[in-house]
């Protein structure tokens, strides 16, 4: 049987699943170009939408029948080549008939640049079981998979999950196209996002006002450009996405619906 590459895509998404950047987080628009943010200095950590304590609880359904559940969680900070870092995990389970899956994307991310410095890939699928282990180096732009040699990687690099953080950052504009280089192996870039239109959704976690976005990755799978990959993003400062939907081969479509959310900490703390 040959293996499935439903998760194994979502997870490169995962856009990365997403990612002309040299030294600040600037991107390429269609038209007309707008100010970039600047890059937070290397002590600084930087203004985002989420922190620790983020968790995006979604259901998972293929062809219309509900399948399994994901979730993605800020889950803690750590310290990695002596920087602090964002621990971040996007997980997906489930499964139907002969095909099951329980994937994991782990990214660890720099709280001052957003730049990936260690990421893992967990697969379980049906028969096929691996996990890849990643060393990033943004200072030299270099990578090195676990057992494998250092191979040259790009400036201010993304992975797979962090690339779902950093997205959540860039000022969507209705009508622009975003075209990044930042994804940490060059040869899957460029990562195009081409920001389609507003629209309000309703989803099991309730009614949200969202951007929607079509992401294109040269690598294929769910984001390749005859894929019609879509997301949407809630249009407010949080960023979250809230749906997600993809035709894929076989199965025909694979949609991801926010059931629950609960916020950052810090966000939470101020609340009370």
């Amino acid at each position: 049987m040959k293996r499935s590459t439903i998760c194994v895509d979502i997870t490169t998404l995962a856009l990365a699943s997403l990612c002309a950047l040299a030294t600040a987080p600037a991107f390429a628009q269609s038209s007309p170009p707008a100010s970039a943010p600047a890059q937070a200095p290397a002590t600084t950590q930087a203004l985002v939408p989420f922190g620790v304590g983020e968790q995006l609880d979604y259901t998972v359904a293929v062809g219309g029948a509900k399948v399994g559940s994901g979730r993605m969680a800020v889950v803690d900070t750590a310290s990695v080549q002596g920087h602090s870092t964002y621990h971040a995990i996007f997980t997906v389970k489930g499964g139907f008939l002969m095909f099951k899956v329980d994937d994991a994307l782990e990214s660890w991310f720099d709280k001052s640049t957003l730049s990936s410095r260690r990421f893992i890939q967990t697969i379980n699928e049906v028969n096929y079981h691996t996990k890849r282990y990643y060393d990033i180096y943004p200072e030299r732009s270099e990578m090195q998979q676990k057992g494998d040699t250092v191979k040259a990687s790009v400036s201010n690099p993304l992975d797979d999950a962090s690339f779902l953080y950093f997205v959540r950052t860039v000022p969507l504009e209705v009508g622009q196209t975003y075209t990044f280089q930042r994804y940490f192996r060059p040869d899957r870039n460029p990562v195009i996002v081409k920001v389609l239109r507003r629209e309000s959704v309703t989803v099991p976690a309730g009614t949200f006002n969202t951007v929607v976005i079509q992401p294109i990755i040269k690598s294929g799978g769910l984001f390749a450009e005859g894929g019609q990959a879509e997301m949407w993003l809630t249009d407010d400062s949080r960023r979250m996405m809230v749906q997600f939907k993809a035709k894929i081969p076989v199965l025909k479509t694979l949609d991801l619906y926010l059931t629950s959310f609960r916020p950052p900490n810090t966000e939470a703390a101020s609340a009370k």
